[in-house]
């Protein structure tokens, strides 16, 4: 099988993103599934090893390469496509600026993040990356760059000239997507809407099969309590969901009940193996079980023992996997940053391309 290569994003620069970029591809196997190029930094890279190897004993060499041919992808050293956006002096506590790590959103960690989502969208659609993975960007610090969207998914959307796309989360076996996602929750009800509600049934459905699942089983969630309960408690069950729902299946779309499902019981059933996908109405609704799920927090020893999920942006004409956590600036830097959900999104990464490349 002839690996495919995976350019994975830095994120910001002063997130945790290049730490959490150094201890994932510190791991041989991934060498032997993948060929992985790091977009980003040399510097922020140089620093995040050094951290990483003062807290777990990680010893890895950073190359800054200026193209894609010029990557060996070679364990023990991680191939950095360097823009050079960031300089030594520009990390703090690095040698040359004293200044401690934790400060927050910036415009030029926002800039360095924007321009490194852009490059790796470049070389995807030129064919040059066969799947796009990556770390966490902060909103406020892209529009504080002058880059005005509200996530990775969006810059996605804009920069592929894509119009009908879902975000699609998941850990192990539960997955969701959403009609809607980064708006106010009183502008997400008014999105519920038939078409829009289809075409998230329809990129599910894709989705699924994009990463092996032949025959999908979908379960739609409802947006009111209980459904609705006939009306008594809205009608967008019955206005937009339930027909959404029939052009699905009239399409040959399996979902299994046939109708809404209460979200108060759609996730557990998934856990239990009911469905391979939520198709859910808001942002909140699908995040929070997959986060109750991945994100587990060791309050004894006070850290998280697991950070785990993946984000799938779903009809793009590229493949792109994403850690589903933030920057972490408060804690970014000191070596204890949690790779796991990089390591699931990187698995994610390949195994759509591996699809891709048998279909």
């Amino acid at each position: 099988m002839n690996k495919p290569i995976l350019g994975i994003t830095m994120g910001d620069p002063f997130g945790n993103g290049p730490e959490i970029t150094v201890k994932a591809l510190a791991d041989r196997a991934v060498y032997d599934r993948c060929r992985p190029l790091v977009i980003g930094d040399a510097a922020a890279m140089e620093y995040a090893a050094k951290a990483a190897e003062k807290v777990s004993g990680i010893s890895v060499k950073i190359r800054s390469i200026h193209a894609v041919g010029e990557a060996n992808y070679e364990y023990g050293v991680i191939d950095v496509y360097d823009l050079g956006l960031i300089k030594a002096e520009d990390i703090p506590g690095s040698a040359e600026n004293p200044k401690p790590f934790g400060l927050g959103a910036t415009a030029l960690g926002g800039e360095a993040a924007f321009q490194y989502v852009k490059k790796v969208i470049e070389l995807a659609m030129n064919g040059e990356v066969d799947a796009t993975v990556t770390n966490a960007l902060s909103k406020e610090a892209i529009n504080m760059a002058g880059h005005h969207y509200s996530g990775h998914t969006e810059i996605y959307a804009d920069y592929t000239k894509t119009s009908k796309y879902t975000m699609m989360l998941a850990h192990e076996d539960l997955r969701v997507v959403h009609v809607s996602t980064h708006v106010s929750l009183r502008e997400a009800c008014d999105r519920v809407k038939k078409d829009r509600v289809l075409d998230v049934i329809r990129i599910a459905n894709e989705g699924c099969k994009a990463i092996g699942i032949k025959e999908p089983k979908i379960a739609v969630a409802g947006l009111n309590p209980h459904c609705g309960e006939n009306g008594m408690f809205g009608r967008e069950e019955i206005e937009e969901i339930q027909p959404a729902i029939d052009a699905a299946m009239a399409e040959g779309i399996i979902i299994p009940e046939k109708k809404p499902t209460p979200p108060d019981t759609v996730f557990s059933k998934a856990l239990g193996g009911w469905y391979d996908i939520v198709v859910v109405m808001y942002h909140d609704q699908g995040h929070i079980p997959l986060k109750v799920k991945g994100f587990v927090y060791n309050k004894a020893e006070g850290h998280w023992d697991a950070v785990a999920g993946v984000n799938v942006t779903l009809g793009l004409p590229i493949i792109r996997a994403s850690v589903d956590h933030g920057t972490g600036f408060g804690h970014a830097g000191d070596g204890h940053a949690n790779e796991l959900s990089l390591v699931n999104a990187m698995d994610y990464g390949i195994r759509m391309a591996n699809a891709k490349a048998d279909a």
